[in-house]
C-alpha cells in the first residue's frame, strides 16, 4: 500500500493487476498447504468450504496485463481478474476435481480459530502463509468488496480473452 500511495501521490501514470490465486499454487492441491500435488484420500477444508476464492491460469493473468498496458480504460486504475466461471469455493473446486478423477475425498474441515492456532511457534514464513490463506479462504478477502470507480473487471473489458475454467486446468493432473 505505501507503494501504491508513493506511485499516486507522485502522479505516476499506472494499473494495477490484480490477479487474485495463481491456479498453478491453489488448484491441483485442492488449495492444502505444503503440497503442490493432488490429494489422494483426504482434503482440508478451511471453515465450511463456502468461502468464494478467485482462481486464475497465470498464462490468462499475462493476456490481461498485456491488454491492459495501452489501454486508457486502464489508466490509473486496477483491473480486477474476476471471470464468473473461476470464482468458486473451495467445495465447488473439491467436487469438479472428484468429478474429473472419479475419486472421493475424505473432507476434514478446519475451524478458524484452529486453524490460526497452528501457526504458534512456527517460523515467518508458515504464519505469512496460514495468514494469506485466512484472509483468502475464511474471510473471501477476493471477492467481499465490490469494484470501485478506481478499478474496472476484466472479463469485461476484454470479453474475447477466453479465460481457462478450472476444470479443464484440472485435467493436466489426471
Amino acid at each position: 500500500m505505501e507503494i501504491r500511495r508513493a506511485i499516486e501521490e507522485a502522479s505516476i501514470p499506472h494499473t494495477y493487476v490484480s490477479a487474485n490465486c495463481f491456479a498453478a499454487f491453489f488448484v491441483p492441491n485442492l488449495s492444502q498447504m505444503r503440497t503442490l500435488l493432488p490429494p489422494k484420500e483426504k482434503v482440508h477444508v478451511y471453515g465450511d468450504g463456502n468461502v468464494k476464492v478467485i482462481f486464475m491460469d497465470e498464462d490468462d493473468v499475462a493476456t490481461y496485463t498485456i491488454k491492459s498496458i495501452d489501454d486508457p480504460r486502464a489508466l490509473n486504475k486496477t483491473i480486477y481478474l474476476r471471470p464468473p466461471e473461476n470464482i468458486l469455493s473451495q467445495n465447488e473446486l473439491i467436487a469438479k476435481w472428484e468429478k474429473l478423477s472419479g475419486e472421493v475425498l475424505e473432507r476434514i474441515p478446519i475451524p478458524s480459530d484452529e486453524f490460526l492456532a497452528s501457526m504458534e511457534g512456527t517460523d515467518i514464513t508458515n504464519q505469512m502463509a496460514v495468514g494469506h490463506f485466512h484472509h483468502i479462504f475464511y474471510e473471501g478477502c477476493s471477492t467481499n468488496f465490490d469494484i470501485g470507480e478506481d478499478g474496472e473487471e476484466a472479463s469485461l473489458l476484454y470479453p474475447e480473452v477466453r479465460c481457462t475454467r478450472m476444470e479443464d486446468y484440472m485435467k493436466r493432473y489426471l
